[in-house]
C-alpha cells in the first residue's frame, strides 16, 4: 500500500500543536533522557517505540478509566488507547527533527462485526524515500508488534475480507472524528460506545 501526505509539505508533520505536544517540558524531558542513550535518529526512533509501547499500558488492557489524547497527558498520566499512544510517539519523534504522521485502520471482531478505527504512526526517518507504520498500542497474548522499517510488524493485518480496511492517508494532525470522539468522553467505557467505525 502506498501512504499518501494528507499535506505535501514535510513540516507539517514536524509542526507542534494542541495534541502533539513536543514543545511541552514532559516530551522534552523524555526525549532528551531517550536520545542521551539513543543520539542516531534510527536508533532513538526505535528507542521512543519500545518507551510508548512498553511502558505506557494501553488502557483497555490495564483497566484504567482514564482518557488521554494530549501526548503530554499520556506520558504523565502514562495511559491511553492506541490513538492516545500514538499521539505520545508522533511528540517523541518529532521532538527530534523526524517526521511523524498519524494514520489509521478499520479492524472488526473475528466475524467482521464491531468496526472500529485503530491508531497507528509513520515515521519518515533519514535517507528514507517511504514512510514505515509502526503500532505502539502495547503487545499482550496474540499481538506483537515491533518497530521495523521493512516488513510491518504491526499489532494487526488487516482482513479485507471482514470489511478491515488500511486508511492510506497520513495526517499531520488526528483525524477530526478521532480526536472528537476523545475530547468528548468522559471515562474509557463512554469512548467506547462513540470510537469512530470508519473514517
Amino acid at each position: 500500500m502506498e501512504l499518501i501526505q494528507q499535506n505535501p509539505d514535510i513540516e507539517a508533520y514536524l509542526a507542534a500543536g494542541e495534541v502533539v505536544d513536543h514543545e511541552h517540558p514532559l516530551v522534552r524531558a523524555v526525549s532528551d533522557r531517550l536520545a542521551d542513550e539513543h543520539p542516531d535518529a534510527y536508533s532513538y526512533a526505535g528507542a521512543a517505540y519500545v518507551y510508548v509501547r512498553d511502558t505506557i499500558p494501553h488502557s483497555m488492557d490495564s483497566g484504567d478509566l482514564h482518557v488521554t489524547w494530549r501526548a503530554s497527558d499520556v506520558l504523565e498520566r502514562r495511559t491511553g488507547i492506541c490513538y492516545a499512544k500514538s499521539h505520545a510517539y508522533a511528540a517523541l519523534l518529532r521532538a527530534r527533527g523526524i517526521p511523524a504522521a498519524l494514520c489509521y485502520q478499520r479492524l472488526t471482531e473475528d466475524d467482521g462485526s464491531d468496526p472500529v478505527v485503530h491508531g497507528l504512526v509513520a515515521v519518515l526517518l533519514p535517507g528514507e524515500r517511504t514512510w514505515a507504520r509502526q503500532d505502539a498500542r502495547g503487545n499482550k497474548p496474540g499481538v506483537d508488534a515491533r518497530f521495523s522499517l521493512g516488513e510491518e510488524r504491526l499489532a494487526w493485518v488487516v482482513r479485507p475480507e471482514l470489511g478491515e480496511v488500511d486508511y492510506p492517508e497520513l495526517y499531520a494532525e488526528p483525524h477530526p472524528a478521532v480526536l472528537g470522539a476523545l475530547k468528548a468522553a468522559p471515562d474509557r467505557p463512554s469512548l467506547g460506545l462513540t470510537l469512530p467505525s470508519e473514517l
